[in-house]
């Protein structure tokens, strides 16, 4: 298990803190319990940061035919929507919600070629809001295998979750394996796919980033 890189600076400001907030109680109090007690406190807020961005090593085999989940999280809605901003027309949406105790690295579902990225700046919405997919802060990309097969994937931040970061753009070729992006304290990724793309996922699976099949393109 290591930590991403998205945790460094969090982490090291972190540390700071608590070492000067410990330093300065040793100053105020020389009452040992109270002391220990915040030691214990400090260890335990560390660890809740810590644990944001842990990130497991992952190796996908999936079929090439099969799409893999992007995040860790529940699958908490599937089913038929227009899709406005790019392909402005029906998909498939299934919907994973990441708690603040999920893995927050976003895996790539499939290869293919980046068509479109998208930043949006937006409310903070709980990520349960029906609105949050489109009023909350949120990042599009779009993986094209081959022509139609393409996938939208969209990055949800929610009431916690205040930074959306994504790693690719547009032209530029993604595998299995590799990150797309990360976001920090939790949120939703929505995935849209082509009608008759076979969701294998149902409502309230629990996915593993970059190993659960969600679906297979239609052949």
């Amino acid at each position: 298990m290591t930590i991403h890189k998205e945790g460094f600076k969090i982490l090291t400001g972190t540390i700071l803190t608590l070492v000067a907030l410990n330093v300065a109680l040793a100053f105020l109090t020389d009452i040992k319990w109270i002391h220990y007690a915040f030691y214990a406190v400090s260890f335990i807020l560390f660890f809740l940061v810590a644990q944001f961005f842990r990130l497991p090593k992952r190796n996908n085999t999936a079929h090439p035919d099969e799409l893999v989940a992007p995040c860790d999280g529940k699958v908490v809605v599937i089913e038929e929507v227009e899709e406005p901003e790019f392909f402005q027309g029906k998909r498939i949406q299934v919907s994973i919600f990441m708690s603040p105790i999920n893995v927050h690295a976003n895996w790539v579902p499939c290869e293919g070629t980046v068509k479109y990225v998208k930043y949006h700046p937006g409310l903070f919405l709980v990520a349960w809001h029906p609105k949050s997919s489109t009023e909350n802060e949120r990042s599009t990309v779009v993986i094209e295998r081959e022509p139609g097969q393409d996938v939208l994937l969209r990055q949800v931040a929610g009431a916690v979750a205040r930074r959306i970061i994504y790693y690719v753009k547009p032209d530029q070729k993604v595998n299995r394996n590799e990150q797309f992006g990360f976001i920090k304290f939790g949120s939703r990724v929505d995935l849209y796919f082509p009608l008759g793309t076979e969701v294998v996922s149902k409502i309230g699976d629990v996915t593993a980033g970059n190993e659960t099949v969600i679906a297979r393109w239609a052949k």
